[in-house]
């Protein structure tokens, strides 16, 4: 006989448990974008196509060694054609939002990347509508409106405004937010539901490959010609490590906790980086920066509330559907 479970949490043991499991996620996230600012900013090491494709190579490794070596979760049986036509897409758009999103921290503060990402729930909208996959709603529009505005207000107010990275970091945003939608249809809704070991085992060597190219033709020889680069390969090996890190707490917040929690820890989180930015790195955050990020940081709760407020009406909705069982079992 198997040992019965033990009492159920109260509901202050299980707030303290979504509190640790956040608590991590936002400590081990906040690490990975600084360390890349520092590296790609102030390390001399000025190479984010190189730095991408070590993170990917480094997944790649240790993924495989987790799968092949000790078996720690199973593979997919998952045809060449498959892998193909469903994996690489997605790991060329994780290829290309990594590598023009660490390419932003050359040109722009952590302060206003962090506010710019506030229009990532607008983004995977306007995708999830075009893929049809999310219905277009008045109330939702609007609020996404609001949020563009707000983000619009905090760029018009940034002090190191800087084109060439703005058009980064957008376009980085893009590629993630058609990667999410991606992976919900391509992998999710087709029978290829993946955990976050999985995940880096299938997509990690296809965002590499996306990589290699434009690392041999344009960062390579920038390389092999910068007789000042000193690489620190300790620093290196210890930063791909805290990505990888990442990707495992992803997987642990949302399994232990929900995807809303995510997204509410992750506007905590911005808000911290922001202010932390400026005192490690003497960003400088004007009046405009805070009032555009205050209406988009707005806007986005009240899409998190309503959201929430769908999912409960549809769960209600499902449950009123149940046919009643009486007694005797007859319905």
């Amino acid at each position: 006989m198997s040992k019965p479970d033990g009492p159920p949490l109260t509901a202050w043991q299980q707030a303290a448990k979504a509190y640790f499991y956040v608590t991590i996620w936002m400590a081990i996230s906040m690490s990975v974008i600084l360390f890349n600012k520092y590296i790609l900013a102030y390390s001399g090491f000025r190479y984010p196509i190189a730095l991408t494709l070590w993170h990917m190579v480094f997944c790649t490794s240790v993924s495989s060694f987790l799968v092949r070596g000790i078996g720690a979760t199973k593979r997919l049986h998952m045809p060449r054609k498959e892998y193909v036509n469903r994996v690489v897409p997605i790991g060329a758009l994780y290829a290309a939002s990594l590598w023009l999103s660490n390419s932003a921290y050359l040109h722009l503060s952590v302060s206003f990347i962090q506010m710019t990402k506030a229009l990532m729930p607008g983004l995977v909208y306007v995708v999830g509508v075009g893929l049809g996959m999310e219905k277009l709603t008045k109330l939702t529009s609007v609020n996404m409106v609001i949020i563009a505005v707000g983000v619009a207000i905090a760029a018009y107010g940034e002090i190191d405004f800087v084109w060439l990275g703005v058009v980064e970091q957008l376009s980085a945003l893009v590629f993630e937010a058609v990667r999410l939608m991606l992976v919900q249809v391509l992998i999710t809704r087709q029978g290829y539901a993946m955990n976050p070991i999985q995940s880096l085992y299938y997509v990690s060597p296809a965002c590499g490959v996306c990589l290699l190219l434009p690392f041999i033709f344009v960062e390579l020889p920038e390389i092999l010609a910068d007789t000042t680069l000193q690489i620190d390969y300790p620093m290196l090996l210890l930063n791909a490590l805290t990505a990888f890190a990442l990707n495992l707490a992803v997987f642990l917040l949302i399994g232990k906790t929900s995807a809303l929690t995510m997204n509410i820890a992750g506007v905590i989180k911005d808000w911290v980086l922001i202010f932390a930015s400026q005192h490690l790195f003497g960003n400088k955050v004007s009046f405009l920066n805070y009032a555009g990020y205050v209406i988009a940081f707005l806007s986005v709760g009240m899409y998190n509330v309503n959201k929430l407020r769908a999912a409960k009406r549809a769960e209600k909705a499902n449950i009123a559907a149940q046919p009643k069982v009486g007694k005797g079992g007859e319905a």
